[in-house]
């Protein structure tokens, strides 16, 4: 069985797909771009500026899910030029704090809309007795 996870508070999909989808007590999200959700337009700025955004629109999503970043266990930044990765990683370091979730980090030919950064994750919902 599977839940649709839809929320105002991020980006809407952009195409035939859902923001995320739970699965039992896992989260998988579709891939986020910095997009602001009140505008539907890109963040202002470079690279710092979108992981923010892309960061802030994965946790309302999985906020909306029941989860939170703390519950990733895995995620997969999409980087338009690898060139860019020390920079999205200091910003992607002040959002996974503690036990950070496993992740892997590719440079795509071309992202949606031309973003330099697209990450999407998979997390755990905690059960009852583990709040």
């Amino acid at each position: 069985m599977k839940q649709i996870v839809a929320t105002k508070q991020a980006p809407q999909a952009i195409g035939p797909y859902s923001q995320a989808v739970i699965a039992g007590r896992m989260v998988f999200t579709s891939g986020q771009i910095p997009l602001v959700p009140d505008t539907g337009v890109f963040v202002e700025g470079g690279i710092d500026e979108q992981t923010e955004q892309v960061l802030r629109n994965l946790a309302a999503v999985l906020e909306e899910a029941g989860a939170s970043l703390d519950d990733v266990v895995k995620t997969t930044v999409f980087l338009a030029d690898m060139d860019d990765f020390a920079a999205m990683n200091e910003v992607y370091g002040r959002f996974f704090l503690k036990q950070p979730p496993a992740r892997s980090t590719v440079q795509a030919a071309h992202l949606p809309r031309d973003a330099r950064v697209e990450i999407d994750a998979i997390a755990v919902i905690k059960s009852k007795d583990e709040e």
